[in-house]
């Protein structure tokens, strides 16, 4: 019997932990996200505190502090969700063990019960006596049968409340494992709270100096404008031009044309190129989103709207930029202060890599994912190594961030 409970037991801690990993499956998910937001979050911390400045610079220090702000944030939120979805476990755990309870508790007085009215009759005499007072032999052999089945049930009964037992046990132990994670949850969130709200008094202060040279910042802000536009600018002329140039070959002769005109081959891997939405490596092997896509407020007057055609990465320096998928480089175009500009074709998606130092590719070079394409330039300066990103269909500019893994 002893073996058989064993075995019983054993099934029911697969059945249960098959059942608990499926109900699990939420939170695994949470808990990857706040392992990951961590991780960032560690990272982040330490490429801003390695960063080496030759000029101090309130505009770099806010956003710098912005970032480090933003990523606790985001820690907050995994944690906050993390431990709701844990709240819910621990709250169904408790029903499912004040269910068993009072299962184990019925269980246990039947058998009681059984136990009870078969030590008033468990004389062999009295048993002996129910098989011959049958009136045949048919009934004889059913009094026989009977005797056998309560007995299997008895054992039967017993069996199952060893196995009820042990299931309140791991439930109980589970409860108690939930419970020491939510608060060590809670006081993570806690200590990232006060690190936060500390980081804003910071900020407060960096804002209120920076305040006291507006000007002289938002004359920064407005060249770094001026540039982006002139970028954006010079690239839509490049891709048109190349529309132009590509359909005029297809027979398809207009001026106006903004889309290309793609052969079989383009097609395919404009198609393949879709079906990678959200699955795209990013274009550096590590770094952190410091700017976003879209319009944003400036980090001095928030009534002021930056607007930004793609996303800023920033990461360590000598780090390298990577083709995000397979393709053809379809120009390197070159910006102020000698820095390069990558654009790669995807039949008709173009991505772009800006602020590169040096480039290891050439026009019209086949290109594969994650290939390194040129060297990110690093700011003497201000000490920052950060690559621009974007990406268009045709003409029009798309969110990158949407089209990367994270």
């Amino acid at each position: 019997m002893r073996y058989k409970l064993q075995y019983i037991f054993f099934i029911f801690l697969l059945i249960f932990s098959i059942d608990v990993s499926a109900q699990k499956t939420k939170r695994q998910i949470l808990e990857a996200r706040r392992i990951q937001n961590k991780k960032d979050q560690i990272y982040i911390n330490a490429l801003l505190s390695n960063t080496k400045r030759k000029e101090k610079n309130l505009l770099n220090e806010l956003k710098d502090l912005k970032d480090k702000i933003k990523s606790r944030e985001n820690l907050i939120s995994a944690i906050t969700k993390e431990s709701n979805e844990l709240a819910n476990e621990i709250y169904s755990n408790q029903l499912q063990i004040n269910k068993n309870k009072r299962n184990l508790e019925i269980l246990k007085k039947n058998y009681g019960d059984m136990i009870f009215q078969s030590y008033k009759s468990k004389s062999q005499n009295s048993r002996i006596m129910f098989l011959l007072s049958s009136e045949n032999f048919y009934q004889g052999y059913k009094r026989f049968q009977y005797m056998k089945q309560y007995a299997s049930f008895r054992k039967k009964q017993g069996e199952e409340i060893q196995v009820k037992i042990a299931e309140l046990e791991v439930l109980i132990d589970t409860l108690l494992q939930k419970k020491e994670l939510k608060q060590l949850l809670l006081s993570e969130k806690k200590e990232e709270q006060l690190a936060v709200e500390k980081e804003k008094k910071e900020q407060e202060n960096l804002l209120s100096r920076v305040k006291k040279k507006e000007n002289k910042y938002k004359k920064q802000i407005r060249k770094f404008q001026k540039e982006e536009a002139r970028l954006d600018a010079q690239i839509k002329k490049v891709i048109k031009d190349a529309i132009i140039a590509s359909n005029k070959k297809t027979g398809k002769k207009t001026s106006k044309s903004t889309v290309f005109k793609l052969t079989a081959e383009a097609k395919e891997l404009a198609s393949k190129f879709t079906l990678n939405k959200g699955k795209l490596p990013w274009p550096v092997e590590k770094g952190y989103i410091s700017t976003y896509y879209g319009n944003q407020p400036s980090p001095i007057n928030k009534t002021t709207i930056i607007r930004s055609n793609g996303i800023r990465i920033t990461t360590n320096e000598g780090s390298k930029a990577r083709a995000v998928f397979d393709g053809t480089v379809f120009n390197i175009l070159v910006m102020s202060g000698n820095k390069k500009m990558i654009l790669i074709k995807h039949g008709d998606y173009i991505t772009g890599y800006k602020n590169l130092e040096s480039v290891f590719v050439s026009k019209g070079d086949r290109v594969h994912t994650k290939q390194e394409i040129g060297t990110i330039f690093t700011d003497k300066i201000t000490g920052k190594t950060i690559l621009g990103f974007f990406l268009l269909r045709n003409t029009t500019y798309e969110n990158p961030k949407k089209w990367i893994y994270k």
